[in-house]
């Protein structure tokens, strides 16, 4: 039998969970070609939702088109462009004759070459003659918009990990290229989304950032507790097993209801289920994802310095005030100054999440790790 929890892909369907408001939020804004800007910390269930919304918005609107693209990798505006030229191909027609004629059609002065998988029409690859890319960049930004028109369709871009494009030669000038095109299109609307709170904040809160204002900003909270608890048991009932809603609770605690660990916990729980979940089970199970992860947690500890691991160590035993100077003594933090690089490094690492006066760790099974096994706080 097939577990019935879903982590480290997509999770749509019935193994997607809640966000009612946030689905229904999108689903608007996709129906509207209203831009959507999506921020959350990483593995918090972004991509599952904006895809689950997508599915949602296509049975309500035939006439609407998603185009995906994941620019984890991408690190130049080149490879950006490329990217964008062939998921718009991708997405302008089903057959090979087709999407060659929109290329001629769209893309003949940059000479695209482009080849497909011969058991796979969806597997293309596209390359242009970049020194007209660099002239014409607008007709690429544009494509979508002229595809759209001419097809009486709707478009909406969803650009997984965007807070990449600060990583560009240039950026400024290239956000300024992004919105002086996209902001005049009337038949495109970009979900833009990235797990880099504090980069995302900076392009699109910063009045003076080309992508001030540039749509809706939603910022995604953890799921509920009580949430997870109907989900987790509901999941275990469909496969005829048991848990308790103290069990399931547990699952969600242990986990920091962090989407993909409740997910993992739960499915690492079932695992270890004849008929009834038991609270072992649980602590078993959360115990297995701890040591299995304590190599990559060690890797993790040793590229930060002392004063970065005494700063961990301070929070995790409830230090609020880490500039007082009882403080830099205990936990040998240096000056006042070195606190601010030292949050900035670990914000930059993904290690902690800065909202306001509240820091946190954010991966908890790290945060237990370093709690229980490195540092042995009682």
């Amino acid at each position: 039998m097939e577990a019935p929890f879903v982590f480290g892909k997509l999770a749509i369907e019935q193994n997607f969970t809640n966000r009612e408001p946030e689905q229904e939020r999108l689903v608007n804004n996709f129906s509207a070609s209203v831009n959507t800007i999506l921020i959350s910390p990483r593995r918090w269930g972004k991509s599952s939702l904006v895809q689950h919304a997508a599915n949602k918005a296509l049975k309500k609107h035939k006439d609407l088109h998603f185009c995906f693209l994941d620019t984890f990798s991408v690190r130049t505006e080149e490879e950006f462009y490329q990217l964008l030229a062939t998921e718009v191909l991708r997405a302008s027609a089903s057959k090979v004759e087709v999407v060659l004629e929109n290329a001629g059609k769209f893309l003949g002065r940059f000479l695209p070459k482009i080849s497909f998988s011969p058991d796979n029409q969806q597997s293309l690859s596209l390359s242009l003659d970049w020194k007209e890319v660099v002239r014409h960049p607008d007709d690429i930004l544009n494509m979508a918009e002229k595809i759209a028109v001419e097809k009486g369709w709707k478009f909406v871009f969803c650009i997984d990990e965007f807070q990449n494009i600060a990583m560009f030669n240039d950026p400024l000038a290239f956000q300024k290229k992004l919105r002086s095109s996209w902001q005049k299109q009337q038949h495109v609307a970009y979900c833009l989304y990235g797990s880099k709170r504090h980069m995302l904040l900076e392009v699109f809160t910063n009045s003076s950032m080309p992508f001030y204002k540039f749509g809706d900003l939603i910022f995604l909270e953890k799921i509920k507790k009580k949430n997870w608890i109907s989900f987790i048991t509901g999941r275990f009932k469909d496969t005829n097993k048991l848990i308790s809603k103290d069990n399931a609770a547990l699952i969600a605690d242990l986990a920091d209801c962090h989407p993909y660990y409740v997910q993992q916990l739960a499915q690492q729980s079932w695992l270890r289920t004849e008929n009834e979940c038991t609270e072992a089970n649980v602590r078993e199970a959360h115990q297995g994802i701890v040591d299995q992860l304590s190599l990559l947690f060690q890797s993790k500890t040793d590229e930060l310095t002392n004063s970065q691991i005494n700063f961990l160590h301070a929070l995790l035993q409830g230090v609020e005030k880490f500039s007082s100077k009882e403080t830099l003594q205990n936990y040998q933090l240096g000056t006042s100054a070195n606190i601010v690089r030292i949050k900035r490094t670990l914000e930059n690492k993904e290690i902690i999440d800065i909202q306001g006066a509240n820091i946190s760790i954010l991966d908890p099974m790290f945060r237990f790790w370093l709690e229980k096994e490195y540092f042995k706080i009682n």
